[in-house]
Order: C-alpha cells, then structure tokens, then sequence
C-alpha cells in the first residue's frame, strides 16, 4: 500500500447549474488534484486553518486537539486509504507512550485536524490513481471565502 503525501491545495464551491457544493482539493504536486465534496460546515473548519485563522472559541477540531494535547496524545497523520461507493474512509494515526493508534474519520474532520495540526495528509495511490483529475479538468469553481462574501 503506497501512500501519496498531499497539500491542500483549497476549500472551494463548485458551481452546478442548480447547487453549490463545496469541496476541498488535495494535490501531489504533480498536478495531479483530488477533489473531495465536503459539507459547508467542514469547509469552513478546513478553510480557516489552511488560513491559520485565531478565532475567539475553540471550533470542534480544535477542542479534539486540545484535548488529546491534555493527554499526551499526539496526532502524527491523516490517511486516507480507502474509497467505497463513492464514499472516501480515512484514519487518524495518534501516537501515545510510543504505541500507534488508529482512528476511524471523515476525510473532511482529519483534514481540519490535519491542519490543526500541522501533520500530513496521505492518500493510498490507488485510490489517488482511481479519482484523481488533472487540474486543468475540475469543474467550474469559486474559492470558499469568495463565495461566503456573495
């Protein structure tokens, strides 16, 4: 099993002709982009901490980090390894007393915690390989903050 260590590359909306919906770009720096629809509630988590955003409480992600920072947890990554049905699977790797543990998530949490946490995130190549697109080919998009101040 092959991981792809990827970037966020943005939290953007994709513009249909009838709806938007948002989605987070991850890239290999090949120029090879993996698009990952997401809910409006994670992007804006994901949004503010690709923009190191200080806000005055603590949103969910940063209060899981706070607590396992209590406890001498340490989130090491993020692995996205597996996509069913259209759906991606993903897990947190945290480290604690030198003993790995796994944490079953939502792409769109550990990406917001990843983040967070300035740890990597990691794609299984063939899952990279099954879904990913050039860059060139995403569809019409408009960055998440842009969209926000319409």
């Amino acid at each position: 099993m092959t991981q792809v260590r990827c970037e966020v590359k943005g939290v953007f909306v994709a513009m249909g002709t009838a709806t938007a919906v948002p989605l987070v770009i991850l890239c290999d720096g090949n120029n090879r982009s993996l698009p990952i629809f997401i809910g409006i509630w994670e992007a804006v988590s994901i949004n503010s901490a690709k923009n190191r955003e200080v806000l005055p409480r603590p949103f969910t992600h940063d209060l899981f980090l706070d607590l396992c920072g209590k406890f001498s947890i340490t989130l090491r990554s993020l692995q996205i390894d597996s996509l069913e049905d259209g759906v991606f699977y993903a897990k947190l790797v945290f480290v604690r007393n030198n003993h790995e543990e796994y944490l079953d998530c939502r792409p769109s949490d550990g990406i917001a915690l990843a983040l967070r946490g300035d740890v990597p995130v990691f794609v299984d190549e063939s899952v990279f390989a099954a879904t990913r697109q050039e860059t060139e080919n995403l569809p019409a998009m408009v960055d998440l903050t842009t969209f926000l101040q319409k």
